[in-house]
């Protein structure tokens, strides 16, 4: 075992220097493609198909485990039109959430960003602020307030659990 550690020791080790790239500037297509997603407008329809879509499927999957409350008196047929129709109603209204949540978000993000010319967490905490404050809107001024806190709170999590910001 002696005799293998003095070999190891004896040759000398190689560092690999690493490979350098030239530099390549972006084309036409590709500068333009970010001038499009930089607009907020786009950011925020984007993101509220997106969420629409999200909330579509999430519907569908939670409207398909709803149990009707009668369903030892009711006939196999009438148990799947029931969970049809709970599909149907929670898809839409899950779409209708998420998509409103992704729109008013981005939105928001994507506007203070611009208006501070920083992309850090305090953009995370005013866009949770604004989309939770809009959703829970309808409840009176303490339901908005609670979104508010609430919404910014989540965002700021999911925001350190995703780390984007370095």
């Amino acid at each position: 075992m002696a005799s293998a550690e003095g070999e190891n020791q004896s040759t000398p080790k190689q560092e690999e220097k690493p490979k350098i790239e030239p530099l390549r500037l972006p084309t036409m297509e590709e500068i333009r493609g970010q001038d499009i997603w930089n607009n907020c407008a786009v950011r925020s329809v984007v993101s509220g198909v997106m969420g629409g879509g999200l909330g579509l499927f999430m519907g569908l999957f939670l409207g398909a485990l709803d149990n009707p409350i009668m369903q030892e008196e009711m006939t196999g047929r009438q148990q799947f039109i029931y969970t049809a129709k709970q599909m149907g109603r929670r898809s839409i209204n899950s779409a209708k959430a998420f998509a409103v949540m992704g729109l008013v978000f981005s939105a928001a993000e994507c506007i203070v960003e611009k208006a501070r010319a920083k992309h850090d967490t305090t953009n995370i905490v005013v866009a949770g602020c604004v989309t939770g404050g809009t959703i829970s809107a309808r409840g009176g001024p303490k339901a908005a307030c609670a979104g508010c806190a609430g919404f910014a709170a989540f965002s700021v999590l999911i925001e350190k659990f995703f780390d984007r910001h370095d």
